[in-house]
């Protein structure tokens, strides 16, 4: 495996430095280990899905999202979260829920939006909660530099670099 493959952590956020840096570091350590040891087994990644940065670097990435302003099942936007409970309170509320084992997903929000070329056809779009949203975003942010790890730098998969295109 080749160690000196790149962690996708180029996404845009405007981030106080600190939880920025801080999952910036926790991935490359991941990729790192991952990359060196490819049987390594990762006992302890849920604490890190639910460490405060993790989880302030998801709501970030969901808030930046065009899907932001897409409410869920739920009916909240992140607009409506952020201003109902503000995003600390949202977030600790979020993480005690990670932690006690009591978080469950809710169902998505089924539209139906037409396919892209003309066709008349139509596909099913899910839309999750925002709750759902940041802890896909965690998940993502603690699992990606595992698996990238794997790639190699020929080959195609969609990330920062490559797009869906290219694959």
């Amino acid at each position: 495996m080749p160690k000196e493959a790149l962690v996708n952590v180029s996404a845009a956020l405007e981030l106080p430095v600190g939880p920025r840096q801080r999952v910036s570091e926790m991935q490359v350590k991941l990729h790192h280990w991952a990359a060196a040891d490819p049987g390594r087994r990762f006992d302890d990644l849920f604490n890190l899905v639910h460490d405060p940065a993790t989880l302030i670097v998801a709501f970030s990435r969901v808030a930046t999202n065009l899907g932001a302003r897409t409410a869920g099942v739920d009916g909240l936007t992140v607009a409506d979260v952020e201003r109902i409970m503000g995003a600390p309170s949202f977030l600790d509320d979020l993480r005690d829920h990670l932690r006690e084992g009591t978080f469950r997903p809710l169902p998505v929000r089924e539209r139906t939006i037409p396919k892209p070329g003309g066709s008349g056809k139509v596909r099913k779009l899910g839309i999750p909660t925002v709750a759902d949203r940041v802890v896909q975003a965690a998940l993502k942010l603690v699992l990606e530099p595992i698996f990238e790890a794997d790639f190699e730098p020929v080959s195609y998969r969609t990330s920062e670099d490559h797009g869906h295109m290219t694959a």
